[in-house]
């Protein structure tokens, strides 16, 4: 298995079959969309995935006339790597609903620093990453109709949703508490069994990506980022974005846009 590409982060008005010009794609919308395929209209107010082959003549859309916000790998795979997809019953140019994304997403941000570093066993991790998230889909593919068996999962999980599209949003513990009306010590615990990560850590992991995304695309300064992405302070907004990141906001426009 080759990969070709990985972008993280990415933000798209729509996708359409342009868009799938390697031998396959995968996705992970983390925004709500509208896949359009064959005629057919499938919609998803969560966050969705779907592998596309080559040639494929999807058209994906936002629900919300918002930018789409996803990552996406593209891959050429063997003959073996056939059998492989096939044998596990993975769903091609069949769009999933994604549940619970901290799997994928962890294997994406390995993948995207393996990519750029291409260690001596490159070639072997990527293939490796790519099976996990095979397996992922398969699992998701499988009991799409069914909820992880925890308290408010649905509430959590449109919470959740809430934040990574509007990270720089005032989150406020004690209100979510109210509106849910579960105590603190309670609600930190259901988040973090639902997603694996508490509240506070998933806000602050968007906030840098989407301070990423602004490093990368736009030419505003480092004040005006730390204000879009809802800090009240410039220094503590470079002092998170280096303990996620391991360098300063500069640091990382320099690396990426040199890349």
């Amino acid at each position: 298995m080759k990969i070709n590409k990985i972008c993280l982060n990415c933000n798209k008005k729509n996708l359409s079959e342009t868009d799938f010009t390697h031998n396959y794609t995968f996705f992970l919308f983390r925004t709500p969309v509208i896949f359009r395929i064959d005629g057919e209209k499938i919609q998803f107010r969560c966050m969705s995935s779907a592998i596309f082959s080559v040639g494929n003549k999807a058209e994906i859309f936002s629900v919300n006339k918002t930018p789409i916000k996803f990552d996406y790998v593209s891959f050429q795979i063997s003959n073996v790597d056939r059998q492989y997809i096939d044998s596990m019953n993975i769903p091609i140019n069949v769009p999933v609903q994604i549940n619970d994304d901290l799997v994928i997403s962890n294997t994406l941000q390995s993948m995207k620093s393996e990519f750029s570093q291409k260690g001596r066993h490159h070639i072997e991790f990527m293939e490796l990453s790519m099976r996990i998230i095979f397996i992922s889909l398969c699992e998701m593919s499988v009991r799409k109709n069914t909820l992880p068996d925890i308290p408010h999962y649905s509430r959590l999980k449109a919470l959740r949703n809430a934040i990574t599209s509007a990270p720089m949003k005032e989150w406020s513990v004690d209100d979510i508490c109210y509106d849910l009306n579960i105590s603190k010590t309670y609600f930190h615990r259901l988040y973090r069994e639902a997603f694996g990560v508490t509240c506070i850590q998933d806000v602050i992991q968007h906030r840098i990506s989407y301070a990423c995304e602004l490093l990368k695309n736009t030419d505003l300064s480092v004040s005006e980022i730390s204000e879009q992405c809802g800090y009240d302070s410039d220094s503590y907004f470079m002092r998170q974005f280096r303990q996620y990141k391991h360098c300063t906001p500069s640091e990382y426009r320099r690396k990426v846009r040199n890349e």
